[in-house]
């Protein structure tokens, strides 16, 4: 499953840097602390319940004004059915506010930011967020790396292990979140612990139950926004293989001048049409719908604006050995487990060599790969039948809300699925309509055990930081 993915937004944080061991320690004096409850102040700094937990180490401390801020490594078995058979450290952060607030579980399903960051939920409950990294994505990756062990099976327990270790401390209410692959992961730890959280907040998660059928896709793609700007999208797509061989000479020098490679992929030629077959997908995901104007007329741009404008949307480092080797944990599922979408583009006439290249391209060859189907039939039968109190928010305009999670529905399940108008892969709660912006509102909330205002809102105020939108140019098509 590949995403377009131009600007990352708050919703999957960003893969962070590790600052070095000489930088940990308490905050300075300087920063104030959060409070904390009495009986913690009394007891044991937060630092040193965290500390005393078996395999948990601590990476670097960074002040935050009003929090704690923890980098953390934490020893976790490669094999949960097996643990006798190796461990490996799996790199987790925690945002402390108090021990008597419920706290947010949250992953975005790839690598963990190291910067200080709050998912919507978080602020919703205002309460204590730990975030964890996806095992396999570097450095949460055991060596040497058994792929056969990365499994949404595998993951969940992971987060299942964690929750345990860490519940004596923080002992409210949790709930899980996560943003496109993040949420994905919410909901499959969701499906074999659900004893775990006491509530589930997934935002624009792709539910590819059978991977073989993929119509819903090209429905999407019918109908999304005016036919005007379908048509100027589709048109530029198709010009860039009308001149595949000018195109590719800049790709091949610009290729050369980062020094970036195609051995993954194939070649050059390959990594070319995969950047330009994800144009259309690219475009719909993260841009806004009146982006349509600034897609250059196809008919009269130069090859130099065409080049341009493939790149601003989905980025000509996307399919190199250096774009896609962060990415090979997502693609090895995506191969194995997950499914991926193959859209038929028909406006490409027969312009296209390889269509919709499926994962396996994008994993190098010495990486074993065998797709498991019935996985993500399983979870969407549970979600369907048993879910309760889990809440999904897609974008209207997202490509990957045609495939949506549809759980359980009476008031005893507790669950709901809503829409935000004209909303893309970086919808949440806060682009809701009013009454679904405050329904959404008050049941987080409520599954947090924290009290709603009479007028449902987010009970922390606004941080221009810890609430940022971070924008990172990245590569194409990943949830």
């Amino acid at each position: 499953m590949r995403k377009a993915l131009r600007w990352l937004l708050s919703l999957v944080v960003l893969i962070g840097t590790v600052g070095t061991a000489s930088a940990a320690g308490a905050a300075t004096a300087a920063e104030p602390r959060a409070t904390d409850t009495k009986a913690d102040t009394a007891a044991t700094d937060i630092k040193d319940r965290l500390l005393a937990i078996p395999g948990m180490s601590l990476i670097e401390e960074k002040p935050y004004t009003g929090y704690r801020y923890f980098v953390l490594n934490y020893t976790q078995p490669i094999d949960h059915r097996h643990p006798s058979k190796g461990t490996f450290k799996q790199r987790l952060t925690v945002l402390h506010k108090d021990t008597a607030r419920p706290t947010a579980f949250f992953t975005s399903g790839y690598g963990v930011s190291t910067t200080p960051s709050r998912s919507e939920p978080t602020r919703i409950i205002d309460g204590n967020q730990i975030s964890l990294e996806y095992r396999y994505f570097t450095p949460s990756r055991p060596q040497p790396a058994d792929w056969s062990k990365l499994d949404i099976w595998q993951a969940a327990s992971d987060q299942h292990r964690i929750f345990k270790a860490l519940k004596p401390v923080y002992d409210k209410k949790w709930v899980a979140t996560g943003g496109s692959k993040g949420g994905m992961t919410a909901t499959y730890y969701e499906r074999f612990y659900p004893r775990d959280m006491d509530g589930v907040v997934a935002y624009v998660a792709p539910n590819d139950v059978v991977n073989k059928e993929d119509s819903r896709y090209d429905k999407f793609f019918q109908t999304v926004g005016t036919k005007e700007c379908r048509a100027k999208l589709e048109a530029v797509q198709r010009e860039a293989l009308v001149r595949r061989e000018p195109l590719e000479k800049k790709y091949a020098a610009f290729a050369e001048a980062g020094n970036y490679t195609f051995k993954t992929v194939g070649n050059l030629d390959k990594a070319y049409e995969a950047v330009v077959l994800d144009l259309v997908w690219g475009f719909w995901q993260y841009q806004p719908e009146a982006a349509c104007a600034d897609v250059p007329d196809a008919k009269t741009a130069s090859d130099q604006v065409i080049f341009d404008y493939v790149d601003a949307v989905g980025g000509w480092t996307s399919y190199t050995d250096q774009g896609l080797t962060p990415y090979t944990p997502y693609y090895y599922q995506a191969g194995t487990q997950l499914g991926s979408p193959d859209i038929k583009q028909p406006w490409l006439g027969g312009l296209s060599r390889y269509g919709y290249q499926p994962p396996r391209n994008f994993v190098p060859r010495d990486i074993p790969m065998k797709f498991t189907s019935g996985a993500m039939a399983d979870v969407d039968r549970w979600v369907r039948h048993n879910s309760q109190r889990m809440l999904y928010v897609y974008g209207e305009n997202d490509p990957w809300g045609a495939e949506p999670f549809r759980p359980a529905k009476g008031a005893k399940h507790d669950s709901y699925v809503f829409t935000a108008p004209g909303g893309n892969h970086g919808a949440n709660v806060a682009g809701l309509i009013p009454a679904e912006k405050a329904k959404a509102t008050e049941r987080i909330q409520a599954w947090a055990g924290v009290s709603t205002p009479a007028a449902p809102k987010p009970l922390a105020p606004y941080d221009a930081k810890l609430d940022r939108k971070d924008v990172q140019k990245e590569m194409t098509l990943r949830p």
